[in-house]
């Protein structure tokens, strides 16, 4: 018998089942090596574990089993006694690098949203989080500090892809509305490009603080301005003749039910002047919400952290938008990454 038949013949195993229900063991020992900063260590040429183990005041033992397990996990390799990092694991877990993305654990870790998935089946009979009646959505979650300054590096690098999609004129004095602005990256990559652009940032007024610090560090903070509170209820400070080209609306609108989220459009719409775009970036699953697996699974963290939110199909944002007033969307899909942009017509 050949090995292709013989595991052809084995059936239905529980195998995906053990390993998923211990997936909490993966969790911890990354997030273990973070702590450690094993990525970074064996980048630098620390690649036993004796080495590894002298650097970083650990047990020899302790490293190697770890190690070996991050091996065979996907996030190491391993020659003889020598580890050595992925393709990924280097590009994204080396400390020095500005591409590390380790630092977003302190949000997707963090004791919000550990809380929030605790009870996955007492949110789904409810049909939302169970946290609280807000969820991570209450005013001024201390949460959505921590997503700010743990999610900049993921977060630069689609704002600057972004700037390639979405053309100003360079000539024009223009305006852009930067809402749930967080960190300020999607504005800011706009207003690095654009010397005549100025932007307002709408946010919390403790997270705005996270925004303020990098449009110092950017040099455009004399056209950065802060308007702290809800995007549903503060002025935007549109009048005629006075509104907005550009309005940048960065993974916001999955928080919400679609009534709420047509609420917010109409008042974007009124606030952009006559040509102006709103831009939308979110996780959005195809029609029969079967892929990109991403986006699909995204729908169950809006259910586990807030009241009515969900990852939309387009078709779903085309409807919600041309109820707001738009005149028409076209779905763009990123050079690369997960996300998906929606650029929408006055």
């Amino acid at each position: 018998m050949s090995s292709q038949s013989s595991a052809q013949s084995i059936g239905p195993t529980p195998e995906h089942f053990f390993r998923s229900i211990n997936a909490f063991q993966l969790t911890r020992a990354l997030k273990g090596a973070l702590d450690l900063d094993v990525f970074t260590a064996i980048a630098e040429g620390k690649t036993t574990a004796k080495a590894l183990a002298e650097s970083r005041q650990a047990s020899e033992r302790g490293m190697r089993i770890l190690c070996d397990y991050l091996a065979v996990v996907g996030f190491l390799t391993k020659a003889g006694g020598d580890y050595g990092l992925t393709p990924d694991s280097a590009m994204f877990l080396d400390r020095r690098l500005p591409t590390y993305v380790g630092d977003s654990v302190e949000f997707l870790l963090s004791p919000t949203i550990e809380q929030a998935f605790s009870d996955v089946a007492a949110a789904v009979r409810k049909g939302g989080t169970v946290i609280s009646d807000d969820g991570t959505m209450s005013s001024d979650n201390p949460v959505w500090v921590r997503f700010a300054r743990a999610m900049q590096p993921i977060s630069f690098g689609i704002a600057q892809m972004l700037t390639g999609l979405i053309e100003l004129d360079p000539g024009k004095k223009t305006k852009a509305l930067d809402i749930a602005a967080s960190h300020g990256l999607y504005g800011l990559a706009f207003a690095r490009q654009y010397p005549n652009l100025e932007v307002v940032a709408v946010d919390w007024a403790n997270v705005l603080e996270v925004g303020r610090e990098n449009a110092e560090k950017f040099g455009v903070a004399d056209r950065w301005r802060g308007l702290p509170g809800s995007a549903f209820d503060v002025d935007f400070g549109a009048d005629s003749g006075a509104g907005y080209d550009l309005v940048l609306i960065p993974n916001f609108f999955h928080h919400f039910d679609p009534p709420t989220n047509e609420k917010l459009m109409r008042k974007i719409h009124a606030a952009l002047n006559e040509g102006g775009r709103a831009v939308t970036v979110e996780f959005i699953p195809d029609e029969n919400r079967a892929a990109p697996p991403p986006a699909v699974a995204f729908a169950l963290t809006m259910l586990a952290t807030t009241a009515s939110g969900d990852a939309y199909t387009f078709s779903e944002y085309e409807k919600m938008l041309a109820d707001a007033g738009f005149s028409r969307s076209e779905l763009i899909q990123m050079p690369m990454g997960i996300h998906q942009v929606i650029v929408s017509y006055k």
